[in-house]
């Protein structure tokens, strides 16, 4: 007995040591400092600023409307294990680096966690009217957001806030199947991060000017839904497309990018948000996803559309269009 036990305890610490060791296995991202995204300097037009995850902050010269605004970014145990929910310190923190003090609109994804949790509470701080699906609004309502501040949409619709236009499309979350379905009553935190169920995705369609940029924030796609549209630069999720075959990549490619006839590409939540804000961002280990293998692939096939690549800089206010 004593022997079987001794064997258990060994295999044990063997497993977690490979898994302790495979969480800290990462790709390096040194590799993409040479095709960074070129700061904005004046003008009038769009400036975006990468904030972690698929949370952009998006400025012209009279409004600010923020994609998702995830700051708390829980670790990696208390996410597993315990419930979660807005970090006020690490929010105000972010606020203030980042600028923001007043909102036009916050736009959540889709309702995971990392995309929705913290978006009432922004929306609370900044007068920000938020924007997405019944699941979004039932995390805001879990807050006390006010009604009048929560705008629900149900298939496409069309908003404007100042002279910005943005189109959400019904899209479709990477299909990993995990915390799908809709959050049908309000959700009060600190809750467990599978109880925020994705709610239905969106694509966010943002123009001004005859400048348009399409927010693909899940490596998941509709075919045809972005058929009829047109966008100048993709901001790209490619959160765990690493795990999937080149059938999948090429179709989740031609399905948005190709789509939409961009010139641009950015890529997006790719980076480990079980890590503050404070620390420079790393990409998720490789037990989780293949960065590497993620970008190759968008390289290639953005060398074979002619269509740039260029790597988002955190807390840099860039101008996506700088060069085309």
């Amino acid at each position: 007995m004593k022997k079987l036990l001794f064997a258990v305890l060994v295999l044990f610490l063997v497993a977690t040591s490979w898994v302790g060791h495979q969480l800290h296995t990462r790709p390096a991202l040194d590799s993409y400092a040479s095709i960074q995204t070129a700061p904005a300097i004046g003008g009038e037009g769009i400036r975006v600023t990468f904030l972690g995850v698929s949370t952009l902050l998006l400025r012209d010269s009279s409004t600010a409307v923020l994609v998702d605004g995830f700051f708390s970014r829980p670790g990696l145990f208390s996410t597993a294990l315990l419930p979660i929910g807005p970090d006020q310190e690490r929010i105000s923190a972010a606020l203030t680096r980042a600028g923001i003090e007043h909102l036009d609109a916050i736009v959540a994804v889709h309702s995971h966690y990392d995309h929705a949790m913290d978006s009432p509470e922004v929306a609370k701080r900044t007068g920000a009217v938020l924007v997405g699906s019944l699941s979004t609004a039932n995390i805001a309502r879990g807050q006390d957001l006010p009604e009048n501040q929560i705008h629900v949409v149900a298939g496409s619709e069309v908003l404007h806030f100042g002279d910005l236009t943005l189109t959400l499309i019904p899209s479709q979350h990477f299909p990993h199947g995990k915390a799908m379905g809709e959050i049908a009553t309000p959700l009060v935190p600190p809750a467990r991060a599978i109880e925020y169920l994705e709610g239905g995705s969106f694509s966010i369609l943002i123009e001004r000017n005859a400048r348009r940029i399409l927010v693909q924030a899940s490596a998941g796609y509709v075919e045809g839904a972005l058929a009829d549209r047109q966008a100048d630069v993709v901001y790209l999720g490619v959160g765990l497309l690493g795990s999937k075959d080149q059938a999948y990549r090429d179709a989740y490619w031609r399905e948005t990018v190709t789509a939409v006839h961009a010139r641009r590409v950015i890529p997006i939540h790719w980076d480990d948000f079980t890590r503050g804000l404070d620390d420079p961002l790393v990409a998720l280990p490789f037990l989780l996803d293949d960065l590497d293998a993620s970008m190759a692939f968008v390289q290639q096939r953005a060398a074979s559309e002619q269509v740039d690549v260029r790597w988002p800089v955190l807390w840099q206010s860039s101008d996506p269009f700088a060069g085309l």
